[in-house]
């Protein structure tokens, strides 16, 4: 469960840069969501005392 949720976090980062840079004005505020949720994934790690 550790490994899915490092690998989601990244995965919604990548995400956001490659839609952020690639394709801002098309996505819109689906990019933000996709940075809301890795954060608040990173948070709930940062909770929970489990390392990245």
């Amino acid at each position: 469960m550790r490994d899915i949720i490092s690998l989601l976090i990244v995965l919604l980062i990548i995400g956001w840069l490659v839609g952020f840079f690639g394709f801002g004005d098309a996505v819109g505020s689906l990019i933000h969501i996709l940075l809301v949720l890795a954060v608040i994934g990173i948070l709930y790690r940062l909770a929970t005392g489990k390392k990245l």
